[in-house]
């Protein structure tokens, strides 16, 4: 006999060992936990496993009987049943704990997925689930929903939500329509989103349907009014045209008594919004940032505490759902006119900042920009342009709102001068900014935008991605002098003197010192 038939041969005798070990551990299981059924599951078997290892033996779709469903069922609560937690554990999950997977076990055969195909029957679904009807066929690691996953995690743990719950997408498809690009199809172009995740309920029906594949939307596009106090003023000055299709006047006020009010009413904003989460094509994510996919699938493991193993077990699986904030796009006028050239465009990309843009902070110019930008939006559109919108969930430079509140506490006890701005950061967190734009430009291009008329925004680092990706910027624009909160000006001075756009005077390295902000005592009356 050949050595490598003799190879092949142990490789299945240890393959049968450790199918009949698992299953001599589920009945035992099942012995010491009077209840649980055993497992009738099927094991992910190859030749890195060993009888000892903890890989998880996989159950089907029907490995949950009814009896386990109803236990987990979501009008199941801690209080109207009498499993153990125990029992509800081996009744959500029947086998042994799988910590990762290899590209030569057994059973594994990814689902094809060609990113960057123009047909989306050839790019092939996104799938990442876990679930029995689709684990061994999974081509992309993580979880949907970003970090709120997690809290899907607790929602089955509780028993609030059924694991193997199938959500009706029958009436969730886009009322406003984003039709491919030629950007779709360019596996470099778009690497941080799948472009095809708004259409994933029509475009890939048979795998859902026929084929039982947990396949998922990464996108919803919906249509919605706005409504803020500050635009409300401005149309209240005459400032903003009520036109009746972009702006329109909102419903007489009511009073306590129920009786309409004469007080004014203000407005509403028409628009179109799309919410986008993170699917990363790793080699196109290493790509654009100039490092390898392997230098990017060790950072991702070791520093996330290990959170995704196989990033390092499965190179073969090249598509990867992180764990951090969606983006969201909100469009102003028709939304074709994004990839009309022919049309002005007006843009505002915009990164998250809680204290200001929700509860009007006034130590940064977040809130004002972004109305301001809104606004900006609004008049192009009125003019026969579009206006465009992009949120990141980016709190803090992306270095997390706690890191920042640090920083405030920082330049508040160190005097709060200009000159000192980003060095209190970077002693804090190491570094003064990580939201790293070179991935932002994607959505410009699943758009199919192809030149930006004006831009509002004073930064450099989104500025140059754009331009750098393809899309040229004709005119920038900066927040006027009269929008910028006083104790802001630290950083707005210290941004300009770093180099970020402004149609005013340059400031100097001596300026920044004259610069200053409030300090708490003068808050403390």
């Amino acid at each position: 006999m050949s050595s490598d038939a003799l190879l092949t041969q142990i490789l299945a005798q240890l393959n049968a060992l450790q199918v009949s070990q698992q299953t001599l551990q589920a009945k035992l299981d099942a012995f010491i936990t009077p209840g649980s059924p055993p497992s009738h599951g099927t094991p992910i078997t190859g030749h890195h496993d060993s009888p000892t290892s903890s890989n998880l033996l996989l159950s089907p779709s029907s490995s949950l009987s009814k009896v386990h469903l109803a236990s987990v069922s979501p009008a199941s609560t801690p209080s109207d049943h009498n499993l153990t937690d125990k029992e509800r554990e081996k009744a959500l999950y029947p086998g042994r704990v799988l910590l990762t997977t290899h590209p030569d076990q057994h059973g594994i055969k990814p689902y094809p997925l060609q990113w960057g195909a123009p047909d989306p029957s050839v790019r092939g679904p996104v799938i990442c689930s876990r679930l029995p009807s689709s684990v061994k066929q999974r081509n992309a690691l993580g979880a949907h929903s970003g970090s709120y996953s997690i809290y899907r995690a607790l929602a089955i743990a509780m028993g609030t939500l059924n694991p193997t719950h199938k959500p009706d997408y029958s009436m969730t498809e886009p009322p406003v329509p984003i039709p491919p690009q030629p950007a779709w199809s360019d596996p470099h172009r778009i690497v941080s989103f799948d472009p095809w995740g708004h259409l994933v309920p029509q475009i890939f029906r048979k795998e859902v349907d026929e084929l039982g594949l947990d396949v998922r939307p990464s996108i919803a596009v919906t249509k919605a009014h706005i409504k803020l106090s500050e635009i409300d003023e401005t149309a209240r000055k005459g400032e903003l045209e009520v036109d009746g299709k972009i702006v329109l006047a909102t419903r007489p006020l009511r009073n306590v008594d129920g009786t309409e009010s004469d007080a004014y009413s203000g407005v509403e904003i028409t628009t179109s919004k799309a919410a986008v989460e993170p699917v990363w094509y790793l080699p196109g994510v290493a790509e654009r940032f100039g490092i390898s996919e392997s230098l990017l699938r060790r950072a991702l493991f070791e520093d996330t505490g290990g959170m995704y193993p196989e990033l390092i077990t499965r190179p073969d699986i090249k598509v990867f759902l992180p764990p951090i904030g969606n983006l969201t796009v909100y469009i102003f006028g028709i939304p074709a006119f994004l990839a009309d050239e022919s049309k002005e465009l007006t843009l505002r990309v915009h990164d998250e900042c809680n204290g200001s843009d929700v509860f009007g902070s006034d130590i940064c110019t977040c809130k004002p920009y972004l109305v301001f930008a809104i606004e900006e939006c609004i008049r192009c559109a009125q003019r026969g342009g579009v206006g465009l919108v992009v949120y990141f969930r980016k709190e803090g430079r992306a270095l997390g709102e706690v890191t920042k509140y640090l920083v405030y506490n920082l330049r508040k006890r160190g005097g709060d001068s200009a000159d000192k701005y980003f060095k209190s950061t970077e002693l804090i967190a190491g570094v003064k900014d990580m939201r790293f734009q070179a991935l932002m430009p994607d959505v410009l291009h699943w758009l199919g935008i192809r030149k930006i008329d004006n831009m509002v925004s004073m930064s450099d680092m989104k500025y140059n991605a754009i331009v750098q990706s393809g899309i040229p910027i004709l005119k920038r624009y900066d927040l006027p002098e009269h929008l910028i909160p006083p104790d802001s000006r630290v950083e707005i001075d210290a941004k300009i003197a770093a180099g970020y756009f402004t149609s005013g005077k340059p400031i100097t390295e001596q300026d920044l010192v004259k610069t200053v902000g409030r300090t708490w005592e003068e808050t403390e009356h």
